[in-house]
């Protein structure tokens, strides 16, 4: 074809014109596939794995759309891809997502990573803290991996619900999600702490518990049960070990990722759960 390129545009303007609008419309052939290949490069089978997508930005504008969602896991999908995790922001409405979203499904590795989407926000149902008549307000921030040093230095893979009154045993703890119980019992680090298996397959981690409602390991539980109460357990080889640090709950969200679980940030689960968190009827202790 370049031969050919040659003798058209030897020594004539014309045949430099169609040269030029040749190499332009070639350029132009290029550049979908160019940005579908720029596209893979942030779909792959670690994506699950990698710190953007473990983060789960979901800048103002998303949270206001997916707030009117009952399933937004795979809205929130195709909304991270397209926004590289959330670093550039912007909004994208349903009608866009869905349009972006059959070009993501050619991708391979789309199935998984959806599924894993999916896993962390499609269960969803209640804020795992019911304080309604307690007189206690509980507030929370994004702590995602900071600083934890007890018997070793580490990142922080969770979010805190902190309560106003540094009561332990007084504000119920519910289960955000329905699930199975597969986790009860003592840790070092969380306590007397509770591991829901939700439908979707990610491991809802509730920590330093002061006490437990009527659950064993393999109790089916839905979303509002009652998991216990919230306490200050932890950071003691000795069962019971209270005191250590303030009343509070750790919340922990983990999915599968090839062998081995990973964490996830729940700090915009917590946001999008915020607004139900007085829809919860429980039985307050005094």
């Amino acid at each position: 074809m370049l031969e050919g390129l040659k003798r058209i545009s030897a020594g004539t303007l014309p045949g430099c014109v169609i040269l030029l609008f040749l190499l332009v419309f070639f350029s132009a052939l290029g550049i979908p596939r160019l940005r579908f290949l720029s596209g893979q490069s942030r779909l792959s089978a670690d994506t699950v794995q990698s710190s953007g997508f473990r983060r789960q930005t979901v800048p103002t504008e998303a949270a206001e759309r997916i707030r009117k969602m009952d399933a937004p896991g795979s809205y929130l999908a195709v909304y991270w891809l397209e926004t590289r995790f959330g670093e550039t922001g912007g909004d994208l409405t349903e009608e866009e997502a869905a349009a972006c979203r059959k070009r993501w499904e050619r991708t391979e590795g789309w199935g998984g990573y959806l599924g894993a989407c999916q896993a962390v926000w499609d269960d969803l149902e209640c804020f795992p803290v019911a304080s309604k008549g307690s007189g206690i307000r509980v507030s929370f921030e994004d702590s995602w991996m900071f600083d934890r040093t007890y018997r070793e230095e580490r990142g922080h893979e969770g979010t805190d619900i902190m309560p106003d009154a540094n009561r332990r045993g007084v504000l119920p703890v519910v289960s955000m999600t329905d699930g199975v119980v597969e986790k009860l019992g003592w840790l070092e680090l969380g306590g007397y702490r509770v591991g829901i298996r939700a439908p979707g397959g990610a491991y809802f981690y509730y920590a330093h518990l002061d006490s437990y409602g009527d659950i064993r390991e393999g109790s089916e539980v839905k979303a509002g049960d009652l998991l216990g109460f919230m306490g200050d357990t932890g950071y003691g080889t000795e069962e019971g070990t209270k005191g250590k640090f303030p009343v509070h709950l750790h919340v922990g969200i983990y999915i599968g990722s090839g062998e081995e679980e990973v964490s996830v940030n729940p700090y915009a689960a917590l946001r999008y759960l915020e607004e139900k968190k007085t829809g919860v009827s429980v039985i307050l202790k005094t």
